[in-house]
């Protein structure tokens, strides 16, 4: 049994849909950002970073993992699934994997902070992260063109991205002139595992944006980063 702490955000449903992908047993406990419950003590014991999502791997030992990237990498390795076993095609999806992490992630996480959250509209700001979450896009657009998926076969590199490109609108940036990318968002929605992901948690799903106003009032940042 895994145990998920998560909220319905992009990283979190990357980890929910993995879970569901891989047919893993799991229960959630939905962390209440909007009461900093990912700021008490007894959370920061599990993730020091104070986000989500976290697992325990019951399985193994409590095994505790943080960092939706370095989740991803745990469970498809320990299952063997959503992971090639060759070792360049391996690569190539961390490769996949950590563009997400360290490009997508990052960037439209901004975009949804100063186009959608920020008290003061800042121009400058805007357009700053929108147009680079935009050009990131166009990379995939690029990869997409020859391959079904980021890496010819469906893996934990298209569950990394996915979450947070199918929010292109919140994120205020167009996608309309970019086939592939409209293509792999809508041959990925259409799983049924994806479809069961993107449902957790459901009792928080709802409350998500009114929770980011509460949060960033008392930390000074939306959860959306998250």
């Amino acid at each position: 049994m895994i145990k998920l702490y998560t909220v319905g955000t992009p990283n979190g449903k990357k980890v929910s849909i993995a879970l569901e992908e891989m047919n893993l047993e799991y229960d959630v406990h939905a962390i209440q950002m909007g009461e900093l419950e990912q700021k008490e003590d007894w959370y920061l014991e599990l993730n020091p970073n104070g986000r989500i999502p976290t697992i325990v791997d019951q399985d193994n030992d409590g095994f505790v993992v943080f960092e939706s990237g370095a989740i991803l990498l745990y469970l498809a390795e320990r299952t063997g699934l959503l992971i090639p076993a060759d070792e360049k095609k391996r690569s190539q999806v961390v490769q996949w994997l950590m563009f997400q992490m360290g490009g997508i992630g990052p960037m439209q996480g901004q975009a949804h902070v100063f186009y959608r959250y920020a008290p003061e509209k800042i121009p400058y700001a805007i357009e700053r992260y929108q147009k680079e979450t935009r050009r990131l896009y166009e990379v995939l657009e690029r990869q997409l063109t020859d391959n079904e998926f980021l890496v010819g076969d469906y893996s934990i590199a298209d569950i990394a991205s996915f979450p947070w490109v199918r929010r292109y609108e919140w994120a205020g940036v167009p996608v309309d002139d970019l086939p592939n990318v409209l293509r792999w968002l809508a041959a990925i929605e259409a799983r049924p595992a994806v479809q069961r992901g993107l449902n957790v948690p459901k009792q928080v799903e709802i409350q998500t944006d009114k929770d980011a106003e509460k949060s960033k009032t008392k930390e000074g940042k939306s959860i959306l980063v998250n």
